[in-house]
């Protein structure tokens, strides 16, 4: 989504715009799968005030309500723009509904709508590494398309990194292509990254299913092993307690407490939500069913790629995030911005990049035929002779590491440490001894990107040693004052990490 609305809004400013994807247009990424509200609040300065206070209540003292009111502003003028492309709800009282949408349909109208303005669509051409200037700006990007085998170089004074998240191969539906690829090309350029310890968001789903999508649970009710049910709270807590019980066995679930009115609204809103119910022949609101907690990871968190203006620009010139590459922490806080502070800010984040990123190639563009040098890491360029290494095995235990219960959602010192330990052994084989070959090297890099995700999320996870928000420390259950700073991170292989006072002055460390 984000990357889209970039597109469109660098396209609008009259640059030549391509917009590449891993997947296709469209249908990549968590947005297609969704039915995605966004912070949607009218230019009434009494609701737009409550909007942002009721946030900051929640935000635990690390958010910024002037983002927030600008996310506000610019949802609220860009959305009602895909009229004529998406047909938007009415309500009982036959007023238009811009706040909800489809996610279906809803990135489909934003595909027609880059297509209309000329945007150049590559799909299925994962971007792969960076391309920069002998003076540390952005030169462009390069990539494969992956159903020709053929690689492929954009030439760009700006570049925008809208490349989604990472879910650590959680299965979370419509995760398949967040893997933290912005993460580490942002890193390799030098680009700090900030929030990464808010990474411990969790999902409930049938545990044969992907299906992860929240609203329905809300009316669930949970049984043991036993089938006798459990005590689970509705509100904060609830994930917390869910998985320490599948930590001792198998959890049951029904959603017998949803109004009839909802479950007949249900396959309109949601239709995809019951079948996986249909093709098993699952009542689910009388049948128990099993269910399971899905990791969200940096996508329903907070961290990212930590931008330094109102434009999302980096710290490299040229070079700017949008989405979920980019750290949210500005407008959510500690706390996760669920579906719709997190679709606006794609949005608006994506606007502003775009437009930015727009501006700077109109104004920078004779640099294009410069020298530039193409900086990626590990599977382009190891340290050694290169040897086999078995990818799926990594991943498979950078997997467990980042999403596991006992070690993510349980947090302590001695726990993170162990973890880093592994996760530090993997990347150094990466690091030294992987070479990707054509289309491998989509695979080679996804690999690299997860490990590194999971090395910096837990390095920040070990230097935060308090309880705030979304990550939560069982050996630093305060949170503490002098911790409601932001902490960003840098370093690829040595990890730096620092949280910035108020006074100027920074806290460092190491890991």
């Amino acid at each position: 989504m984000a990357a889209a609305w970039a597109s469109i809004a660098a396209a609008r400013e009259g640059a030549s715009v391509v917009l590449v994807d891993k997947g296709y247009v469209g249908t990549s990424g968590v947005t297609a799968t969704a039915g995605p509200g966004h912070w949607f609040v009218p230019p009434d300065p009494e609701k737009r005030a409550a909007a942002v206070a009721q946030r900051e209540a929640i935000a635990c003292g690390i958010a910024d309500e002037r983002w927030m009111a600008r996310i506000l502003e610019e949802t609220w003028q860009q959305l009602p723009k895909l009229e004529g492309y998406y047909e938007f709800g009415i309500n009982d009282a036959g007023i238009k509904i811009y706040g909800a949408v489809r996610g279906p349909e809803y990135m489909r109208a934003l595909r027609q709508l880059a297509e209309a303005l000329s945007v150049r669509i590559l799909d299925q051409s994962p971007a792969l590494e960076l391309l920069l200037h002998h003076d540390g700006s952005v030169a462009g990007a390069r990539g494969i398309h992956r159903q020709r085998n053929e690689a492929w170089t954009v030439r760009a004074a700006g570049v925008v990194l809208a490349t989604g998240g990472c879910a650590f191969f959680s299965r979370l539906l419509g995760s398949r292509t967040n893997t933290g690829d912005g993460y580490l090309m942002a890193a390799e350029a030098g680009v700090e990254l900030s929030g990464m310890e808010f990474s411990s968001q969790y999902i409930v789903a049938p545990a044969f299913s992907t299906m992860a999508r929240g609203m329905s649970y809300a009316y669930a009710t949970y049984y043991g092993p036993d089938r006798r049910p459990l005590d689970i709270p509705t509100q904060a807590g609830g994930n917390r307690a869910l998985a320490r019980h599948m930590l001792r066995g198998p959890v049951y679930c029904d959603l017998g407490r949803m109004p009839l009115d909802i479950r007949a609204r249900l396959p309109f809103i949601s239709p995809n939500v019951m079948l996986p119910f249909v093709r098993r022949g699952i009542d689910p609101f009388n049948d128990q069913f099993p269910v399971t907690l899905i990791a969200e990871g940096t996508i329903r968190g907070m961290g990212g790629i930590k931008v330094v203006d109102d434009d999302c620009q980096t710290a490299v010139g040229g070079l700017y995030a949008a989405g979920d590459a980019a750290s949210r922490e500005l407008v959510t806080g500690a706390v996760s911005g669920g579906g719709a502070i997190n679709s606006a800010w794609a949005l608006s984040s994506g606007c502003w990049s775009g437009r930015a990123a727009a501006r700077r190639a109109l104004t920078h563009g004779r640099r294009a035929n410069q020298p530039a040098q193409p900086i990626g890491q590990p599977a382009f360029r190891p340290r050694r002779e290169p040897v086999s290494i078995d990818l799926g095995q990594v991943i498979t235990t950078a997997h467990d590491e980042a999403t596991h219960y006992d070690k993510n959602l349980f947090r302590s010192g001695p726990k993170l440490e162990r973890s880093l330990e592994r996760l530090d052994d993997l990347w150094r084989e990466l690091r030294d001894s992987l070479q990707g070959e054509g289309v491998g090297l989509v695979r080679a890099r996804e690999a690299c990107a997860i490990v590194a995700s999971a090395r910096w999320s837990y390095t920040a996870a070990l230097h935060r040693s308090e309880t705030r928000g979304q990550h939560q420390r069982e050996d630093a259950p305060d949170m503490l004052p002098r911790f409601a700073q932001r902490q960003s991170l840098s370093g690829i292989d040595r990890i730096r990490s620092s949280f910035q006072r108020d006074s100027g002055q920074a806290e460092a460390k190491t890991g």
